[in-house]
């Protein structure tokens, strides 16, 4: 099997969530893209970059799981996506043992937390929602053990 190129899985991710914005009103893509850059940089692979360009879509119901099923790329990719998918009313202890539990997840949620956490973009949402945002990313962070390797 031909797995999708990387761009074309950009392409893909661009189209699912075309018109979508998020919290600060920007385009979304914005935040796809800036994740993915983030898992580059911390050296992930190619599967993790292109989980990091899907991360959102199931979650966001832009894909079911079952188109996710369906795509051409490896099924770690995929395994990744559902990984980082919340599901409703699930706490976030047991998101964090789900993401923990797939290889290659933790690193793509890593840098989805350092993009959602960053002061530029929280500065533009109002005070509370700020708050709200800065805590529930700072609980997740310490849930994923990601603060231990700031001590290093």
């Amino acid at each position: 099997m031909t797995y999708l190129s990387l761009t074309e899985v950009e392409t893909l991710a661009r189209a699912v969530h075309e018109g979508q914005t998020d919290k600060a009103g920007r385009p979304y893509a914005e935040h796809l893209r800036a994740v993915a850059e983030g898992v580059r940089a911390r050296g992930g692979g190619e599967e993790q970059i292109a989980a990091a360009w899907l991360h959102d879509s199931v979650e966001d119901h832009r894909l079911t799981a079952e188109q996710l099923q369906e795509l051409h790329v490896p099924q770690q990719t995929k395994d990744m996506v559902l990984a980082l998918t919340k599901r409703p009313g699930e706490s976030p202890e047991s998101y964090a043992r789900r993401v923990l539990a797939v290889p290659g997840a933790l690193l793509v949620k890593e840098s989805d937390l350092a993009h959602n956490a960053d002061p530029a973009r929280l500065a533009v949402l109002d005070a509370p929602t700020r708050l709200r945002l800065t805590e529930k990313y700072a609980r997740m962070r310490a849930l994923l053990g990601l603060d231990r390797n700031d001590q290093a």
